[in-house]
């Protein structure tokens, strides 16, 4: 199945673009997703811990599953006033 990906601040930066396409088995989950990602793009891995995942604009746990043509977003920790 294919998902679509948005990426956010320095996520976005760290990939070099904010968006793309990414192909999972069916059943996967956010967590699968998730490990995909930093092993295919090792600079994310140090962001493991504080990223956070929005599924058809719902913020959701890594145990979340995904279906095809979802829109994920990967969330960075954000600050500032």
């Amino acid at each position: 199945m294919v998902v679509q990906l948005r990426f956010f601040a320095s996520l976005r930066e760290r990939m070099g673009r904010s968006q793309a396409e990414w192909t999972l088995i069916e059943g996967a989950t956010v967590a699968d997703l998730w490990t995909a990602l930093c092993a295919a793009y090792p600079q994310l891995a140090p962001m493991s811990a504080s990223v956070s995942f929005a599924v058809n604009r719902e913020y959701v746990e890594r145990a979340h599953r995904l279906t095809a043509d979802d829109e994920v977003a990967l969330i960075p920790p954000v600050s500032g006033g």
